[in-house]
């Protein structure tokens, strides 16, 4: 093979990230030596890299990346193989499978076709106000229910949405609309994010820091649902708006859906008929299941406690959203269909995205191998040096750590493994724990960039129409923004709604 054969070979075959990833993880474990007498942390790191470069550049396939920590950690020492793969199959990817089996029933028999066809109605034909709709309707479902059962509910509707506007659109327009449909889904994605910032049930890290906080600080007083939502809802309104702003000016251009007549919508409710005997038992298995998810948690509005069915039934703790979705999932196989046979057959599972299904298993097994290795406590270690800068200056670095660093784990896992270490961190720099406790939770909902970061990210990247060079670009702006704006909210609501005193330190911090 002569020289310049070469060069179109590797360049073909993308041979620089391919190498690139492994090198990267060679170098680090040769040349540097992050805990000494403890070499499982700078493996993890090595690791960690390498899967981020390959993420990054889809080198391999992203699920052959997620594939790694299968085959390194046991090499590594960070963890066992029989350790590893539990990890891979878990209540987050039964609510995925489960959630994604509904979603193809409706497809099955068009039902999201009729929803997409009422919302275009309802809410306009303009692309930014498309878009703004979908964003409302996906914050506010994510502020009660999971955010990645809510966006599961939200694509099938988006990409019936998305493909009646391509259909409908000029030759000419195609492109426009291509790109308005990546950022209708981002928007999804995003807003299921921002949207479980604003309660504590919203997501998994705003409880994990009540339940953290109170265990770190037996004496501090409580942080109440109507507290936190005083402070949080402000902030969630602000990044809405400016995400919406954002991705519309970006992908949402005045012509980028083209010129749709109200009259299409019109012929299309008209040509799918009264809706049959199977799309009305989809829609209530649908509705359904929204209803299990919404309720099935205990919920407490100040002096107002709400009991969920699961604790009424004595199953707290028992059942999840995973169960939830299995159970409704399963009945789809069982309810008759007209014509014989089910509402679901077997075989339409195999449009099931299980690369996406490796990939929420390897982004699981990361966050475990930062913490079984001590690289998650390395990482909040290095904060305690940045005692001696300013306050404001302290957070925005708390911020942007947690982002970034959510970027390659699972939010959840992060929240866990950096809160105890900030609450420590805080005491021992004389800061209320609740100026760096408080930005990183919120930060921990705040990873935008990759499809790794957060279930709503993976679910709109399965639908093959967002590529992780658009998730990246995109997402980073947001990301940036994002910790300028929690580091602006806690310091001004923060101070206002949380009692977060600059001055002093609170008397139950002392106490510790």
């Amino acid at each position: 093979m002569g020289g310049g054969s070469f060069v179109t070979y590797w360049k073909r075959n993308r041979l620089t990230p391919l190498v690139a990833g492994p090198l990267a993880a060679v170098l680090i474990i040769l040349l540097t030596d992050l805990e000494p007498g403890n070499r499982a942390v700078t493996f993890m790191a090595a690791i960690a890299l390498w899967m981020a470069i390959w993420w990054i550049t889809e080198a391999v396939p992203l699920a052959v990346t997620a594939l790694l920590p299968v085959a390194l950690f046991p090499i590594f020492g960070i963890m066992t193989g029989k350790q590893v793969a539990p990890l891979y199959f878990n209540s987050i990817i039964f609510l995925f499978i489960g959630g994604f089996i509904i979603a193809l029933a409706m497809q099955r028999w068009n039902l999201h076709k009729r929803i997409a066809l009422y919302i275009i109605r309802l809410v306009g034909l303009s692309a930014s106000r498309l878009v703004l709709g979908f964003m409302v309707a996906t914050a506010f479902l994510s502020m009660w229910i999971s955010n990645t059962a809510t966006t599961m509910m939200m694509v099938p509707i988006a990409l019936a949405v998305i493909i009646k506007l391509e259909e409908s659109a000029a030759a000419a327009d195609q492109a426009g609309a291509k790109r308005f449909s990546v950022g209708l889904l981002l928007a999804i994605a995003y807003s299921a994010s921002i949207g479980g910032i604003a309660t504590l049930v919203g997501t998994p890290p705003n409880l994990s820091f009540a339940r953290i906080f109170t265990i770190s600080f037996e004496q501090a007083p409580e942080i109440s649902f109507t507290q936190w939502i005083v402070f949080a809802l402000p902030l969630t309104i602000i990044m809405l708006t400016f995400a919406w702003l954002y991705l519309t000016r970006v992908f949402a251009t005045r012509r980028a859906a083209g010129e749709i007549d109200r009259g299409v919508f019109n012929r299309e409710l008209r040509a799918l008929g009264p809706m049959g005997r199977e799309e009305r038992g989809v829609l209530v298995v649908f509705a359904l299941t929204a209803l299990l998810w919404l309720t099935r948690s205990d919920l407490t509005l100040g002096q107002l406690e709400l009991t969920g069915w699961a604790t009424r039934l004595g199953l707290a703790g028992l059942v999840d959203d995973g169960t939830v979705a299995i159970v409704m999932a399963i009945s789809l196989f069982v309810i008759p269909a007209g014509d014989g046979g089910r509402l679901m057959r077997w075989g339409d599972t195999l449009k099931l995205p299980w690369g996406i299904v490796l990939l929420f298993g390897g982004g699981f097994a990361l966050a475990s191998g930062f913490k079984e290795s001590g690289l998650s406590m390395w990482c909040g270690d290095q904060l305690a040096g940045i005692g001696a800068l300013n306050p404001v200056l302290i957070v925005l670095i708390v911020c942007l750590l947690i982002t970034f660093l959510t970027e390659l784990t699972s939010n959840t896992a992060t929240t866990e493994m950096i809160l105890p270490i900030l609450a420590a961190t805080a005491v021992a720099i004389n800061l209320n724990p609740l100026l760096l406790m408080v930005p990183a939770t919120l930060s921990a909902s705040c990873a935008f960039m990759l499809p790794v970061a957060t279930p709503p990210n993976a679910i709109v990247f399965g639908s093959d129409r967002i590529t992780v060079a658009q998730m990246a670009r995109t997402g980073l702006v947001l990301n940036l923004v994002g910790a300028v704006l929690i580091t602006l909210v806690v310091f001004t609501l923060g101070r206002l709604v949380l009692q977060i005193d600059l001055g002093a330190m609170p008397v139950w911090a002392l106490g510790q």
